[in-house]
């Protein structure tokens, strides 16, 4: 064997931290410890009835056979006919490709546009994912960081500092993983001002969506025909259905040219998703689930109101109340930690058997992430502990 027999593009990919902490919080549980994990993505909602229903009625029906790549042309339709109606973005089932998740989807995308030392603009604190995608296609990350004066939004201003002639791509997330903010149509459009007339191509997170607790969604593409000619939309049923283990994501481009090198991508690695979700997901897509959909919600925005109130009555932290998705980024700048989200997050998963994800894990120190897809009485429970923590 070699001295080296990996690739370099393999040994320089890191595992997801928020895996990872998964991972660690189980291992303790399997040892009997009592653990409490804030630390996972997941809605703890069953997937709907309906879609459910219509899944088994593809198994029923014998539909468990190969399909197209991008999906079957009735579930692209009921992409597009969604996107149209909720979003206002109009594609054809040509310009959309449906992967296993949208982290296939970033996979796609990043692997079809990134060349050897194109840059992308992150928004700092991001999704764990985005950085190490970019590395893997060759391309550089360049980080913009936000903080709570704008929201942890970038501005228009921002945007125009970063930008250089090897730009090739900026990641917008609305709402945002780890922040729960959302950009209004205001700071979309100033975004849209500054990147008119460039090559720079938008690549748009919107898998949380539904999520929203106060004013309204707006999607990027919608903004003007030219944020739509360069948005590429990234989206998924795993948060708002609660279809995380069925493995549904998708993605919509005006570019039909670069949705079928990226078909053709797609068909060498995974080829299509299971026929079976794809039944299942017209079902999430046309109305059917709209009522699941606002019940969980209406649960979310309960459980986002009682948590804010609870951390910010201890001393040392504090959290801005998120306008969407289900995270709260807790601030612990003035606890005894400082910066040392790393440190906090240990000692407080190995002491008071609470498990969250370091704020280093996103590009921000002196944060953690508490996800609060879970019973009030558990997000009670967690504060009162992380509350022990700190007074101990």
């Amino acid at each position: 064997m070699k001295n080296n027999p990996y690739s370099a593009k393999i040994q320089n990919l890191a595992e997801s931290a928020t895996i990872a902490i998964s991972t660690l919080a189980n291992e303790l549980k399997a040892q009997g410890r009592d653990v409490l994990s804030f630390s996972a993505g997941e809605p703890d909602f069953d997937t709907p009835k309906v879609i459910k229903d219509a899944a088994i009625k593809a198994l029923q029906t014998g539909f468990t056979k190969y399909t197209a790549v991008a999906g079957i042309l009735p579930l692209r339709k009921a992409i597009a006919s969604k996107l149209e109606r909720e979003n206002g973005l109009k594609y054809d089932p040509s310009e959309i490709l449906v992967s296993n998740g949208a982290k296939q989807s970033l996979f796609n995308v990043f692997q079809a546009l990134i060349n050897d030392e194109d840059e992308v603009i992150i928004p700092s604190p991001y999704w764990v994912t985005y950085p190490e995608l970019v590395t893997y296609s060759g391309g550089k990350n360049v980080f913009i960081q936000t903080d709570e004066t704008t929201g942890f939004k970038i501005t228009a201003s921002m945007l125009r500092s970063a930008i250089t002639p090897k730009t090739k791509a900026v990641v917008l997330t609305t709402p945002s993983n780890p922040t729960g903010s959302v950009y209004t149509k205001a700071e979309l459009e100033a975004l849209a001002e500054v990147l008119k007339g460039s090559d720079i191509w938008v690549i748009s997170d919107e898998m949380y969506e539904k999520l929203i607790y106060g004013g309204s969604f707006v999607s990027s593409g919608a903004i003007s025909q030219d944020m739509l000619e360069r948005t590429i939309t990234i989206n998924g049923l795993s948060k708002s259905v609660a279809m995380t283990g069925w493995r549904m994501g998708y993605l919509a481009s005006k570019d039909k040219k670069l949705v079928k090198m990226m078909d053709n991508l797609q068909s060498q690695c995974t080829s299509n998703i299971n026929s079976i979700t794809q039944m299942a997901a017209i079902s999430a897509l046309d109305g059917s689930a709209d009522g699941d959909i606002e019940m969980m919600r209406q649960a979310f925005m309960e459980r986002c109101k009682e948590g804010v109130r609870l951390i910010n009555q201890i001393d040392g932290i504090s959290v801005r109340e998120p306008e969407g998705a289900f995270y709260f980024f807790i601030n612990i700048k003035e606890s005894a930690y400082g910066r040392d989200s790393m440190r906090f997050a240990k000692e407080l998963l190995e002491r008071e058997g609470v498990a969250l994800v370091p704020g280093v894990a996103f590009g921000m120190e002196g944060y953690v992430r508490f996800s609060f897809a879970c019973s009030l009485e558990q997000i009670r429970e967690g504060v009162a502990r992380i509350e022990r923590f700190l007074k101990a």
